[in-house]
C-alpha cells in the first residue's frame, strides 16, 4: 500500500510540474504577443477565447479525467476487453462531441459576433473551431495513459502543446498584424493569428499521443481477445461516460461561463450606454489579459503544487483514514495559501513596474490596468481557495457540492455585476469587483461544506493569518527596495528584480520562523525535507 501511495504522489508531482511549467510558458509568451496586438486586439481575442473556453468544456475538458477514471476502475477488476472496448467508444464519443463543438464556433461565429457586440470576433472563433475537435480526440488519449498511472505521456504533450503554442502564436500574430496593418479588421485579423497557435499545438500534442498510443496497441489487442469477463454493451459504456462527464462538467462549465457572460453583459451594457466600441474591446483587453493573466500565475503555480498531493488525500478517504486525511487537507490549503497570499500583496505593491515593464507598447489604459492590479490581486487568492477546496471535496467523493456551490455563486456574481454596470459609471471595475465575489463565495461555501460534510475545519491563524502577516512585511520590503533601487539610479528592471529577490527571501524567512509549517507537514511539501533543515537551521540561530 505504501508503495502505491508513492506511486500515487510521483505521477501526480509529474503532472502538477508540467503543469506549472506550461502556465509559466503561457505566460511569457502572451507578453509579447499581448503587446503585438495591442488593447483592442487583446479584447477580441479574449472574448474569443472565453468562447472557446466554454466550448471546450461542454464538449471535451472532461474527457481525460472521465476516462481515467473508467479506465482504471476497468483495470482494478481486471475486465482488460472492456478497459480496451472503452477506448474505441470514447474515441467514437470524442468523435461526435468535437464534430458538434466544431460546427457550432465554425457557423455560428457571425451570430457570435453579434451577441457578443464585438466586431471582428468571428475571425478568431473560426480559427478555434478545430482546435475544440482536435483537444476532444487527445482528452482520450490523455484518459487512456492516465487510466493506467502513466502521467509522463499527458505531461510531455502538453508541455510540447504549449512550446508550439507559444511560438506558432508569436509569430502569426507578427505576420499577421505586418500583413494586414492596413486594414479596417488588423486587430480581429491579428487576434485570429493568436489563435492559431491554440490549434498548432493541441494538433502537434495530438501526433505526439498518438505515437505513444501505437506503442500500446499490441497489448490493446490481445486485451480484446481475452474472454475473462462479460463484455459490456455500448449502452453501458456511453453512459458511464456520460454521467462521469457531467459533474466535471457542470462545475467547470460555471466557472468558464462566468468570465464569458461578463464579457457578454460588459460588451452589450456599454453598446447600449453609447461607448465606443474600440474603447469596450480595449477595456476588456486590459481586464481579460494584463490584470487577469498576472492575477491567474500565481493560482496555477499555488493549486498545481498542491495538486500534486491530492491523489494521497483520495486514497486516504477511501481507506477510511478520515483524520489522517484532514491532516493531509489542511497541508494542501495551507500550502495554497502559502503561495497565493504573498504573490497578492507582492502585485499589489508592484503593480506599477510589473505593468510597465511587461507591456511596454500598452500605454493608453496603463493606469487603469495598474489600478485594476493593485485593487484586483486579491482575486489570486480566492480563485486557489476555491480551486483547491472544490479538488478536496471531489477527493472525498462530493462531486456535487461544488457545482452547488458554484452555481449560487454565479447567480449572485451576476447579481451583483449587472446592476453595478447599468446605473453606474463603475465601467471596468464593476467586473473587477465581481471577479473578487465569486471566487470568495465560492470558498467559503466550500470551506462550510469541507467542515460538515468531511469533518475538515481550516486553522485559521497557521493558514491565512500567519501567511498574511508575513506578505505585509514582505510588501513593505519590496516597495522600499523598488522605491530605493530607482532612487539610486538603477533603472526599473533592475529595480524590480532587487524587490523581488528580496521579497522572497524575506518572506521564506517569515514562513519559517513563525512556522506556518510544522515539521511533520514540511517533508510533505515539494523539496519539504531541504526546507526542513533549512527551517531548523533558521530557528538555530533565532
Amino acid at each position: 500500500m505504501e508503495r502505491k501511495n508513492n506511486s500515487l504522489i510521483v505521477q501526480g508531482s509529474i503532472l502538477a510540474l508540467a503543469g506549472i511549467l506550461t502556465k509559466i510558458i503561457g505566460f511569457i509568451y502572451r507578453i509579447p504577443m499581448a503587446n503585438m496586438l495591442g488593447e483592442q486586439g487583446n479584447g477580441i481575442y479574449s472574448v474569443a477565447f472565453g468562447i472557446y473556453n466554454v466550448a471546450l468544456t461542454l464538449s471535451s475538458y472532461s474527457l481525460p479525467m472521465a476516462v481515467s477514471k473508467l479506465m482504471s476502475s476497468r483495470l482494478a477488476e481486471k475486465q482488460y476487453k472492456n478497459s480496451s472496448l472503452l477506448i474505441k467508444r470514447a474515441f467514437l464519443f470524442a468523435l461526435i462531441a468535437g464534430l458538434c463543438s466544431f460546427s457550432v464556433l465554425f457557423f455560428a461565429s457571425d451570430w457570435l459576433e453579434a451577441l457578443y457586440s464585438r466586431t471582428g470576433l468571428a475571425y478568431p472563433l473560426k480559427v478555434l473551431a478545430p482546435t475544440t475537435f482536435i483537444v476532444a480526440l487527445l482528452g482520450v488519449f490523455r484518459g487512456y495513459f492516465q487510466g493506467h498511472s502513466n502521467m509522463l505521456p499527458t505531461a510531455l504533450s502538453q508541455i510540447l502543446e504549449q512550446i508550439v503554442n507559444a511560438i506558432v502564436s508569436i509569430v502569426a500574430t507578427y505576420l499577421f498584424m505586418k500583413s494586414f496593418a492596413e486594414s479596417p479588421d488588423v486587430s480581429a485579423i491579428g487576434a485570429s493569428g493568436a489563435t492559431m497557435g491554440t490549434l498548432a499545438g493541441a494538433f502537434g500534442a495530438l501526433v505526439m499521443m498518438s505515437l505513444f498510443f501505437v506503442t500500446q496497441l499490441g497489448r490493446i489487442r490481445q486485451s480484446v481477445n481475452e474472454n475473462g469477463c462479460a463484455v459490456e454493451s455500448k449502452r453501458k459504456t456511453y453512459a458511464d461516460i456520460i454521467t462521469t462527464m457531467l459533474p466535471i462538467i457542470l462545475s467547470q462549465t460555471i466557472y468558464q461561463i462566468g468570465f464569458t457572460v461578463d464579457d457578454l453583459i460588459f460588451g452589450n451594457v456599454m453598446a447600449l450606454k453609447g461607448v465606443d466600441d474600440v474603447a469596450v474591446s480595449s477595456m476588456q483587453g486590459v481586464f481579460n489579459t494584463q490584470y487577469t493573466q498576472l492575477v491567474n500565475l500565481p493560482v496555477a503555480i499555488s493549486t498545481a503544487l498542491a495538486a500534486s498531493t491530492l491523489p494521497s488525500i483520495v486514497n486516504l478517504f477511501v481507506q477510511g483514514k478520515h483524520q489522517e486525511k484532514n491532516e493531509k487537507t489542511s497541508t494542501v490549503i495551507k500550502l495554497t495559501m502559502a503561495i497565493a497570499i504573498p504573490s497578492a500583496v507582492g502585485l499589489a505593491v508592484l503593480a506599477r513596474p510589473i505593468i510597465t515593464i511587461l507591456f511596454p507598447n500598452l500605454v493608453t489604459w496603463r493606469e487603469t490596468a495598474i489600478m485594476l492590479l493593485q485593487y484586483g490581486s486579491s482575486a489570486c487568492v480566492f480563485y486557489s481557495l476555491s480551486t483547491i477546496t472544490t479538488s478536496v471535496l471531489q477527493g472525498n467523493d462530493r462531486m456535487k457540492i461544488p457545482v452547488l456551490n458554484s452555481l449560487i455563486s454565479f447567480i449572485i456574481h451576476v447579481i451583483i455585476i449587472y446592476p453595478l454596470l447599468k446605473f453606474t459609471d463603475l465601467s471596468i471595475y464593476a467586473l473587477l469587483i465581481g471577479d473578487i465575489t465569486f471566487p470568495l463565495t465560492i470558498s467559503i461555501f466550500n470551506l462550510i461544506a469541507l467542515k460538515k460534510k468531511a469533518g475538515f475545519s481550516a486553522k485559521a491563524i497557521h493558514t491565512f493569518l500567519l501567511p498574511l502577516f508575513a506578505s505585509l512585511i514582505m510588501g513593505i520590503v519590496a516597495w522600499g527596495a523598488n522605491g530605493l533601487s530607482l532612487y539610486f539610479g538603477a533603472n526599473s528592471i533592475i529595480a524590480l528584480g532587487v524587490s523581488l529577490v528580496l521579497a522572497v527571501a524575506v518572506y521564506g524567512a517569515l514562513v519559517l520562523l513563525l512556522q506556518v509549517f510544522t515539521d511533520e507537514e514540511l517533508p510533505e511539501l515539494p523539496m519539504g525535507t531541504k526546507i526542513l533543515k533549512v527551517s531548523k537551521k533558521i530557528r538555530r540561530y533565532k
